[in-house]
C-alpha cells in the first residue's frame, strides 16, 4: 500500500517534531545507497529516528497501515539493500549515536547509527579494540554492519560483525521491541535469535542497540608489501601462506587497482607489477617479525619480484590506507558495478582467472581487491553508462562473476549483503529448500511483507 498524505500527517503528529520529511531535495539523498541504482523511486517520506520508541511508533503505524518501510543506516551499502520503495517510508538511524563502554565486562552498548570508527575510537579510550573493519569504517554504521554481517580487512585473522556481536534490541515488523543476548561471552539459552538478525539485512527487525564484544588493542603491527610478476603467482603465494600461518591482514591489489590507487595517493607504487599483497601481522613481541620472515619466503618462493617489510607503524597504516582507497580510486575510471564474491582460499586462483577470461570476453576492464585470506574478491567492473552495449555487457559479466564464483563452490557475497541486485543469484547458490525456509522465518516475523520489501527474497 502506498502512503498518503493523510497517513503520513497521522506519523508526522505522533513523532517529535522535526523527525518527518517529505521535502523532496531532502528524500532525494534517501532514495538510493552506494549501489546507485538509477532507478531507485522516492520514498513517500524520510524518517530520522532518534531512540527505539521512535522507531516502534513507525513500525506500529506501518503495520496498521500497510506501508512498506526500508531500513537505512548511513548509507554506504553496496548491494542495494537500503534503496527506496514506492509509496514507502526510508526509516533512518542515522541520528541514534549513543555510546556506552564498559570496560570492565569489554563491552560496547551501541546505538545503529554510530560509526564503526566511533566505537573503535570510544574502546580504545579504554585500552580495547573493536576489530570488525570494513574499508568504509570511517563512514558506515553498527546498524548497517549488523545488517549485513560486515568484514573487512582484519576479519581473516579477527572475525567479522557476527563474531562481535554479543546481543540486539530489535522492533519487529509489529512494533514489538524485543532484546536479543546480552553481555554474556556464553549464553546458549534458547535458539540463537540473536545471529538470526545479523545478516537479516532490515528484513526481519529494526537493530535499534548492539552490544558488541571488545578486545584488547590489536598489538603494534609489522606490515610486508610484496609486487607479483602475474596475478596467479600472487594467488599462489596468498595460498602458500594461508596453509601455516595466520596473519592479521591479507590483501591483494591486481594492476589495475595499483595504478588507480597511485594515480589518486602517489605513494610510489609498483604501477608495473600485475599484482601486490599487503600483509600484517600483530603477534605479540618478536613472533611478529617470525612471522612476516616467513610471508617473505612465502612470496619470493611464488616469484614476487619485490618484497618490502617495516615495523614502522605510519608507513604500515599508509598501505593498509592505500588498499582502503581502491574502490573510490578505480570509480575514478568511470561507473562501476561492485562484485563481492568469495570462495574457498584454494580456489582463489581459479576464481581470479576466471575473471580475467570474463572482462577479456566481453571486453571489459574488471579490477580486482581482495581480502585475499579469506578468498573474498571484490571485482570492479568499469563501464560508461552512456554506451548502452558496454553497459549491457558489464551487467552480463556481473551474473557471470557470480556463477563462476557458485560453480567454484563459494558465495555470491561475502560481506555485503545480498539487497537487491545479487538477489536473482541467491537460489542458485542455496537451493530451494533453503529459500522455502528463509521464506518462511520471513513470513513468520514479517506476515504482512513490510520490512525491506524487494530485498533479498
Amino acid at each position: 500500500m502506498t502512503a498518503s498524505a493523510d497517513t503520513i500527517a497521522i506519523l508526522r503528529t505522533a513523532l517529535p517534531d522535526g523527525s518527518v520529511t517529505t521535502d523532496p531535495d531532502i528524500m532525494a539523498a534517501y532514495r538510493q545507497d552506494w549501489a546507485k541504482d538509477p532507478d531507485a523511486p522516492f520514498p513517500a517520506a524520510v524518517v530520522r529516528a532518534r531512540s527505539t520508541d521512535d522507531v516502534q511508533i513507525v513500525m506500529r503505524w506501518a503495520h496498521e497501515h500497510r506501508i512498506p518501510v526500508v531500513p537505512r543506516g548511513a548509507g554506504t551499502g553496496l548491494s542495494g539493500g537500503a534503496t527506496a520503495v514506492h509509496g514507502g517510508v526510508v526509516l533512518s538511524t542515522e541520528r541514534m549515536r549513543n555510546i556506552a563502554i564498559d570496560p570492565v565486562t569489554r563491552v560496547a552498548v551501541v546505538e545503529p547509527g554510530a560509526f564503526n570508527a566511533e566505537v573503535k575510537k570510544a574502546a580504545a579510550e579504554h585500552g580495547l579494540w573493536y576489530p570488525p573493519d570494513p574499508s568504509s569504517f570511517e563512514m558506515c554504521s553498527i546498524g548497517g554492519n549488523v545488517a549485513t554481517n560486515a568484514g573487512g580487512l582484519c576479519c581473516v585473522k579477527y572475525g567479522v560483525t557476527t563474531d562481535y556481536v554479543l546481543g540486539l534490541r530489535v522492533v519487529l515488523a509489529d512494533g514489538t521491541a524485543v532484546r536479543l543476548g546480552g553481555p554474556r561471552l556464553k549464553d546458549v539459552a534458547g535458539l540463537s535469535l540473536t545471529k538470526l538478525f545479523v545478516g537479516s539485512e532490515g528484513t526481519l527487525g529494526v537493530v535499534t542497540e548492539a552490544t558488541l564484544r571488545l578486545i584488547p588493542a590489536q598489538a603494534p603491527s609489522s606490515t610486508l608489501v610484496a609486487s607479483f610478476p602475474s596475478v596467479q603467482s600472487a594467488a599462489d603465494a596468498v595460498s602458500t601462506i594461508t596453509r601455516s600461518l595466520r596473519p592479521s591482514m591479507l590483501e591483494f591489489m591486481d594492476r589495475v587497482s595499483i595504478g588507480a590507487v597511485e594515480d589518486a595517493m602517489r605513494m610510489g607504487l609498483d604501477r608495473s607489477a600485475e599484482a601486490m599483497l599487503i600483509v600484517r601481522s600483530d603477534a605479540a613481541g618478536d613472533v611478529a617479525g617470525r612471522e612476516i620472515s616467513q610471508i617473505a619466503e612465502a612470496c619470493r618462493n611464488n616469484g614476487a619480484d619485490e618484497v618490502f617489510t617495516t615495523d614502522d607503524q605510519d608507513e604500515g597504516e599508509a598501505f593498509a590506507a592505500a588498499r582502503r582507497a581502491a574502490i573510490p580510486a578505480v570509480e575514478r575510471l568511470g561507473s562501476i558495478l561492485l562484485e563481492d564474491v568469495g570462495v574457498p582460499v584454494p580456489d582463489l586462483p581459479a576464481l581470479v582467472d576466471g575473471i580475467a577470461a570474463i572482462a577479456q570476453r566481453h571486453e571489459l576492464t574488471v579490477a580486482v581487491i581482495a581480502h585475499a585470506g579469506d578468498g573474498n574478491t571484490h571485482p570492479l567492473i568499469v563501464f560508461d553508462p552512456s554506451d548502452a552495449a558496454m553497459t549491457q555487457r558489464a551487467h552480463i559479466a556481473f551474473g557471470e562473476i557470480m556463477d563462476l564464483a557458485i560453480g567454484l563452490g563459494g558465495t555470491i557475497t561475502g560481506e555485503h549483503g545480498v539487497g537487491r541486485l545479487k538477489k536473482a543469484w541467491l537460489p542458485d547458490q542455496v537451493g530451494p529448500e533453503v529459500m522455502e525456509l528463509t521464506r518462511r522465518i520471513k513470513t513468520a516475523l514479517d506476515p504482512l511483507g513490510i520490512l525491506n520489501p524487494g530485498a533479498v527474497l
